[in-house]
């Protein structure tokens, strides 16, 4: 069966606040479960995890509020713990462990006690697996606009197994009705969400990978970038990997700031920054009206241009592509159902000189990451022509001068007719909803115009002072480096090693 949210008040549950801390600094471990006592461990996640403390605790049984997606789950602090003053940055997982040997997952984040310019910032979405996360029911994608941080995850989240259907991505023959990942939703217990966000699907299997080839990370979560002034002082790569979709104002302020003053930024990842947000009460909260933004109180007031729509909204007039060079706008979709369902699943490389495909054996044509469908799920690009048999940005979508086009794929946004969820005919397709907030009109034919995107590689190199920009312009980066994809870990590592 699949998921539904646990009614039991003594089912375990756990989470942690505040979700990002440093060296010496203490967390505060919420939790429920069967009266008694139990005990709670604390790990850093990774290539080979490691476990760095456990504490016994007594837990009692509280409900789960029907309205714990917008207020927090309200769960009593049943642990206190510090962090200790040498502890390396990284992804910390906290594992409840019941007597009768139950289990319930929470995290955190331990930022570094101070930057080190080797180390990429790796600046985990969680914005996107707060948006997903429908433990009371409902999420941002299920008609709520506020979701709160200060509750548990819902199940695959966190963890999830492998196995077919793990990933949204369609891997093997065409699925028209994704019958494959239903199956491993149904099959675990897990979330309809759970393929969309959170630790396992991407972040986790690229620090996998970085720390086998012994490359150090620093980690931040995303709100880091908002309620931490100094999050990129002194860092010389900003780091974005796999699902990247919902960013405050402030975010991008310091982003943007961070490269215009020289600094680089990798967006290993897709559908970035494609809706704005809110965070509220000291970032326990995060705002999103999405479909609903009309209902937004901003709307109409001298701060719309914080609404919480598509940033490429015409009322807030700040696309995304201005910071990554793509939009998911002109992008959509890769062997996801019947959009592109049968895919290639790789990049036609277009200018295999650049330095970025150095030593990996491309040339013109070629297929960078098919065998591992490194081109899957959501996938940002941007208005192209050709020019003399290449690609080349128009810059009317507002692509930034200087933006290089390497490699393409084919992609489409949801359709009424592609859509994975049938669209009400009251609603507009995810294509028409496009059209209508950066076009003007939804009609037939201006919808048109965005059916038909790409996954776009891109470079743009840094001019007067300011940084590098290289985003992969799909989700699914990571899978290549996951599957041992030589080109993928070639062109990954070019990167790491030149901007950071």
């Amino acid at each position: 069966m699949p998921y539904s949210p646990p009614t039991d008040t003594s089912v375990p549950g756990l989470y942690v606040w505040p979700l990002s801390v440093l060296p010496g600094d203490e967390v505060l471990i919420h939790a429920r479960g069967p009266r008694g006592a139990s005990v709670v461990d604390v790990l850093r996640d990774g290539l080979h995890p490691t476990l760095i403390d456990t504490i016994d605790v007594r837990l009692a049984p509280h409900e789960l509020a029907p309205d714990a997606d917008a207020v927090g789950c309200g769960w009593p602090v049943v642990a206190r713990w510090q962090v200790p003053i040498g502890a390396r940055s990284g992804y910390h997982e906290v594992v409840l462990h019941t007597a009768d040997g139950a289990e319930a997952v929470g995290w955190f984040v331990v930022r570094a006690a101070r930057p080190d310019p080797s180390r990429p910032l790796l600046v985990l979405s969680t914005n996107t697996w707060n948006a997903y996360n429908d433990l009371a029911g409902t999420n941002l994608y299920t008609g709520g606009t506020h979701v709160s941080f200060a509750r548990a995850m819902a199940p695959g989240l966190l963890r999830k197994p492998d196995g077919p259907g793990s990933r949204v991505a369609v891997i093997g023959p065409p699925d028209p009705l994704m019958r494959t990942h239903v199956r491993h939703i149904r099959e675990h217990g897990l979330s309809a969400w759970s393929g969309s966000a959170g630790w396992p699907g991407w972040e986790r299997p690229f620090v996998s990978w970085a720390e086998a080839q012994g490359i150090e990370l620093d980690y931040a979560v995303n709100a880091d970038l908002q309620f931490v002034p100094d999050a990129l002082d002194g860092r010389r790569l900003y780091l974005s990997v796999g699902h990247d979709e919902y960013w405050s104002w402030e975010m991008r302020d310091a982003v943007e700031g961070f490269v215009a003053a020289g600094g680089n930024a990798a967006f290993l990842s897709g559908n970035v920054a494609y809706w704005q947000v809110r965070l509220e009460d000291e970032g326990r909260t995060m705002v999103g009206y999405k479909q609903q933004f009309e209902r937004d109180p901003v709307l109409g007031t001298d701060c719309q241009d914080r609404l919480t729509s598509v940033w490429s909204d015409h009322l807030i007039g700040r696309p995304e592509n201005l910071m990554t060079g793509l939009s998911f706008v002109r992008g959509g979709y890769h062997r996801i159902g019947r959009a592109v369902g049968a895919g290639a699943g790789g990049y036609e490389v277009h200018r295999p000189d650049h330095w970025l495909f150095e030593g990996s054996g491309l040339g013109r044509g070629d297929l960078l990451g098919a065998a591992s469908v490194v081109v899957g799920y959501e996938c940002d690009g941007c208005e192209l022509t050709m020019v003399d048999g290449l690609p080349e940005p128009t810059g009317s979508d507002r692509c930034p001068d200087g933006t290089v086009v390497l490699a393409t794929a084919p992609a489409c946004g949801f359709t009424r007719v592609n859509a994975a969820r049938p669209v009400a005919d009251d609603a507009l397709s995810e294509v028409e909803f496009n059209a209508w907030r950066v076009l003007g009109a939804h009609d037939p034919v201006t919808s048109q115009r965005l059916e038909h995107g790409h996954a776009v590689l891109a470079v743009r190199e840094g001019r007067g002072g300011s940084g590098t920009v290289v985003a992969t312009g799909c989700t699914d980066w990571v899978w290549g480096l996951a599957g041992g994809d030589g080109a993928v870990e070639t062109v990954t590592t070019n990167l790491l090693r030149r901007l950071g």
